[in-house]
């Protein structure tokens, strides 16, 4: 029986996260030649090409990215089995790729990083910020933070918190436009307009006894970033519904006033997502483990922004 050519697929995976032979002989201290013959030796040993080279570039063929997603994972299988097999003898090490939304990445895990770094000094934590929805396999993420409703996926998650989304706006704009009794009154308004989403301008809410309401709102601005909406909103240019950890402040200063409280738009939650397959390194563990506890009940919460 031929064993599997781990040490091929690891630098296989190395070249593709560097971009370029070279980088992948940097990270791994080999020299260019190792790296180019071990990924020769590979497709050779498979009858097809992994990588296409220029004299520009690299890209990994289609049957590159088939394969690409797979080999990961037997890399961190691998380095799971070498992690729980050297537990309690040597402290974790390595790097930990996370993926956060920007607003909530740079208010509520930058804050975290440091007590972890402090405790796990030869971990490091590669934090990528974008609003964008990533992928985690192809993207070669340990864990994302998102939020939003979850769909079916074959992705685990490991839920963070509860994020409501209340609709705002300040008390001058209200004083100016009137406050809406009804969701159907917000089609004479001005919404500010996130577009991080299938139809940004649709508001669709739920009443305990009224059943439910959709409403086609008029944008007075688009980002596709809530915090860069929020001085518009304070300057009373228009009302949005945002999530309560980038308004919370705002709202307990009096700033930003709660639009038809009862009309609600459905709760979501933060949640860590990760790759499918039960092992991952301590160190990926112990991060998790570090957000789920701080982040339990997080400074909203704290604060008295809602249950």
């Amino acid at each position: 029986m031929a064993l599997p050519d781990f040490e091929g697929w690891a630098i296989f995976v190395a070249v593709i996260e560097a971009g370029s032979f070279a980088g992948a002989a940097d990270a791994l201290g080999l020299s260019r030649a190792t790296v180019s013959k071990a990924v020769a030796r590979l497709e050779a040993r498979l009858g097809t090409t992994l990588i296409h080279r220029t004299s520009r570039r690299i890209a990994p063929s289609e049957a590159g990215r088939a394969a690409l997603a797979r080999a990961r994972r037997m890399l961190d299988e691998g380095e799971a089995a070498d992690a729980e097999a050297a537990a309690g003898s040597a402290s974790p090490r390595g790097p930990i790729r996370l993926a956060a939304p920007m607003s909530f990445g740079v208010a509520h895990v930058g804050p975290l990083l440091p007590a972890f770094a402090a405790r796990y000094p030869e971990v490091t934590v590669d934090l990528h910020l974008s609003d964008a929805r990533v992928d985690l396999v192809g993207g070669g993420f340990d864990l994302a933070i998102r939020i939003a409703e979850l769909a079916d996926s074959s992705l685990r998650a490991r839920r963070l918190c509860a994020v409501k989304r209340p609709l705002v706006a300040a008390p001058a704009y209200l004083d100016r436009h009137g406050r809406p009794g009804h969701p159907r009154e917000l089609e004479r308004h001005l919404g500010l307009l996130y577009t991080n989403l299938p139809q940004p301008d649709l508001w669709r809410f739920r009443h305990p006894r009224l059943g439910e309401a959709a409403v086609r709102v008029p944008g007075r601005a688009r980002a596709n970033n809530g915090e860069v909406l929020l001085p518009l909103l304070l300057a009373g240019e228009g009302l949005a519904y945002f999530p309560d950890f980038l308004v919370w402040r705002e709202l307990a200063a009096g700033r930003l006033e709660e639009v038809l409280p009862e009309w609600r738009l459905p709760d979501i939650a933060a949640h860590i997502l990760m790759p499918p397959g039960a092992a991952r390194p301590a160190r990926v563990e112990l991060l998790i483990d570090h957000l789920v506890r701080a982040l339990a009940r997080p400074p909203w919460r704290a604060a008295g922004a809602g249950p």
